[in-house]
């Protein structure tokens, strides 16, 4: 079965490393199919990076951001060489399914679902060189990586085409010309400093600019992730909400039940009470009267005293 769900820009992780400071690069992740996807993200060196989130689940046509952090390094590698790899896992869910339900057996190549595997490898770079100037021939020059730039700036200040007025220099009489001289070896130097200064600025620039698109990322993934905390938050509370009803509900029955019983065991208690007097005072006589005996004992012998004279 040959079909891609996912689509990852971009293709590779790269972290600017510093020693002693963490690094941080955000990966988008494009559902292509129709259907709902959920992932999840592992990599070689579960102790070296934080991955957030490493599951989630990617609506039909949508988009999804994870973060990931390189921790703090104390010493770095050789060449900036990193065999650090990620595998970015992708699987068909039913509708419905939540990040709660994702669990690691979706994601098993024995349970006959079609599993895409994407494996990302790390790329590790030096941050950005600052401009320094450094003093040569009385001259401020600029070590920077932009050399192109630079060669404009120059050109359009009109530095490099500045041409000396040696010609007149020589028209005038030494004192005029040593001024002069001075005077333009002045307006050079002042012209050479707002152009090195100038070019810093650009620098400074670029490299805020850069770090600003790589913080944005950063701050939309954590508000996504704040947004999505803040829903499931709701969800439970919502689901308190109705358990708490439910047992008001089962209390009050209880109460009910209770109260009833109660008012059955004080009618019964009422009803014992009164077949207690009435026993009380209703008698029942067993056997024969003692005078009734006595009268038959009597008739008995003088009967047998006449049948047998």
């Amino acid at each position: 079965m040959t079909m891609e769900l996912l689509e990852i820009q971009p293709l590779e992780l790269k972290f600017t490393f510093e020693l002693k400071k963490q690094s941080s690069c955000s990966i988008q992740l494009g559902n292509k199919s129709d259907q709902f996807i959920a992932f999840k993200v592992k990599t070689t060196s579960p102790k070296k990076y934080c991955v957030r989130p490493n599951t989630g689940i990617i609506k039909p046509k949508a988009t999804c951001d994870f973060t990931v952090t390189m921790q703090a390094q104390r010493v770095a590698p050789p060449d900036l060489e990193c065999k650090d790899k990620f595998l970015i896992q992708s699987t068909v869910v039913p509708f419905g399914t939540t990040e709660e339900d994702i669990t690691s057996d979706m994601f098993a190549k024995d349970s006959g679902k079609f599993i895409e595997d994407m494996k990302l490898r790390v790329v590790l770079v030096s941050p950005p060189q600052s401009p320094v100037l450094l003093p040569i021939n009385r001259e401020l020059k600029q070590e920077t990586c932009h050399e192109t730039s630079m060669q404009k700036d120059r050109e359009l200040t009109g530095v490099e085409n500045f041409c000396p007025p040696h010609r007149v220099a020589e028209d005038l009489d030494p004192i005029n010309a040593k001024e002069l001289k001075a005077a333009s070896d002045v307006e050079r130097f002042e012209a050479a400093m707002d152009t090195d200064e100038l070019i810093a600025t650009k620098c400074l620039e670029a490299r805020l600019a850069e770090d600003v698109e790589e913080i944005k990322p950063a701050k939309d993934t954590v508000a996504l992730k704040m947004a999505d905390d803040f829903e499931k938050l709701k969800l439970r509370l919502n689901a308190m909400d109705l358990k708490m009803k439910e047992a008001d509900i089962t209390i009050m029955k209880l109460r009910e039940e209770r109260s009833t019983v109660t008012i059955e065991k004080d009618m019964l208690k009422r009803d014992v009470e009164v077949l207690r007097k009435k026993k009380g005072t209703k008698r029942v006589q067993v056997g024969f009267p003692f005078l009734y005996v006595c009268m038959v004992a009597l008739i008995s012998l003088a009967f047998g005293f006449f049948i047998h004279p």
